[in-house]
């Protein structure tokens, strides 16, 4: 099991995640591509959350994949483009992420490949098989 690392001598996280997470010794680790809001249909919401949610929904299937799960992510970093999406961006995110909760980074950027895209999800999973 991964251990979550939130010394109690520095400031609470500003949100449900971890300052750190440890991978026991002897870990598989699986590393995703970040993943874009866009359906298999190639079809793009115009919505944050439900891009965020197909990010989410594309990372279960990779770790599954991989025989992981979302409870094996040590690691999140997300990428939005308007600082005014950042809480509707957490509120799935916090939908998601389960105990132990990752280490988690929150990034505004300029945009991505094409304008529709809203949201990019890249996670690090680790497991002890």
């Amino acid at each position: 099991m991964n251990d979550s690392l939130t010394p109690k001598t520095i400031r609470p996280p500003f949100g449900r995640y971890s300052h750190g997470v440890q991978a026991p010794a002897g870990s598989r680790f699986i590393f995703t591509s970040g993943q874009l809001g866009i359906r298999s249909d190639d079809s793009v919401p115009e919505d944050i959350e439900e891009q965020a949610e197909i990010c989410f929904e594309n990372i279960r299937a990779i770790l599954a994949e991989g025989g992981m799960d979302l409870s094996d992510i040590v690691r999140l970093n997300a990428f939005v483009t308007r600082r005014e999406d950042m809480r509707r961006y957490m509120n799935v995110r916090d939908r998601y992420v389960v105990e132990p909760l990752p280490a988690s980074t929150l990034y505004i950027v300029s945009g991505f490949t094409r304008p529709e895209f809203l949201v990019e999800i890249e996670a690090v999973a680790a497991r002890v098989d």
